[in-house]
């Protein structure tokens, strides 16, 4: 499995490739690309989820489609830092991706990122129904972002 850390991620991207973020549902995957200058999270529209093979079918050509050169999963980890049933179910989905994709991927800690992106949400005066539409993708921006972010802050560190 190519999993790889946050700190690790720079030296695996070819100039002008990109980073996907992913918010995985049961019925949804929530996406993400961030810019080539790797500075903004930028949401796409949801995968409605059904097989996995479909799933990753739709996912791969995406990601192929946005240049992207690695792939940031949100790791659902409860509150007190264990990992429950959701991070193994994020844990799986990596490891059949990984037989589909050479890309690396990082897992993110992504505690609160859906109450954060439903409460930006709600300050746009989304509808309930519009921002039901849009939280997965916007929780994967909120994850992406936080990468992006660490990312900035480790070239600053340099």
């Amino acid at each position: 499995m190519n999993v790889i850390e946050v700190e690790e991620l720079a030296t695996r991207l070819q100039a002008g490739q990109t980073i996907a973020g992913l918010d995985l549902g049961d019925k949804t995957i929530g996406v993400a690309v961030s810019d080539a200058r790797l500075s903004f999270a930028h949401p796409r529209p949801v995968i409605m989820r059904k097989k996995f093979t479909q799933d990753a079918t739709t996912l791969l050509a995406l990601l192929v489609k946005e240049n992207v050169g690695a792939i940031v999963i949100g790791l659902p980890v409860n509150m007190d830092g264990s990992h429950g049933p959701r991070a193994q179910k994020s844990r799986a989905f990596v490891r059949n991706m990984a037989a589909l994709t050479a890309l690396p991927f990082v897992f993110w800690d992504e505690r609160l990122s859906t109450v954060a992106a439903e409460r930006t949400l709600i300050e746009m005066d989304f509808s309930r129904a519009r921002r039901g539409e849009k939280i997965d993708s916007a929780a994967a921006s909120f994850i992406l972002q936080g990468v992006l972010d660490r990312l900035r802050k480790l070239r600053n560190d340099d």
